[in-house]
């Protein structure tokens, strides 16, 4: 394992959620650490052949990465607002996929499944239509025009 492999990993070791290439080429760049983004891309590519991390994509395609769990694959529901991810339970993803697999005859059968949907932290609280804090007083939620690392930023002040 190169010392920018090695980088990489760690720096992957340290995100709780799914990050982009160029998102830890920052985190990686930001840290000291000597890397070009062509050598993080190869580095997940190399990752994602071993099995090392588990890959999704965002709403616009992009492939954001994750480092896997020592015990394997597995499938995430995913926030589209802020990004936040949580692993669900899919066995029945995977008994469906070996039985279709073992009825047609094929091998090394790969599958994608992604859930998205919205986190109740992103989603606001409301009382009578109108976003309130804990007491009934107002909350003021907005959207921030400026795009964050996954789009338009939902922002809540207490």
């Amino acid at each position: 394992m190169t010392r920018q492999r090695k980088a990489v990993t760690r720096a992957l070791a340290g995100c709780q959620d799914f990050v982009s290439a160029q998102e830890l080429y920052a985190l990686l760049v930001s840290g000291d650490h000597a890397i070009g983004l062509t050598t993080v891309y190869r580095a997940l590519r190399e990752l994602e052949a071993d099995g090392g991390v588990d890959v999704v994509r965002d709403e616009a395609g992009g492939r954001l990465y994750r480092l896997r769990p020592a015990d394997g694959h597995r499938h995430y529901l995913m926030c589209r607002d802020c990004g936040r991810s949580r692993p669900v339970d899919s066995e029945v993803v995977e008994e469906w996929a070996g039985r279709i697999a073992a009825d047609t005859g094929f091998t090394a059968v790969e599958h994608t499944v992604e859930l998205t949907g919205v986190c109740a932290g992103c989603l606001p609280r409301t009382v009578g239509g109108r976003p309130s804090g804990d007491e009934g007083e107002e909350l003021s939620c907005h959207w921030d025009r400026a795009l964050g690392p996954r789009g338009p930023v939902h922002s809540c002040a207490s």
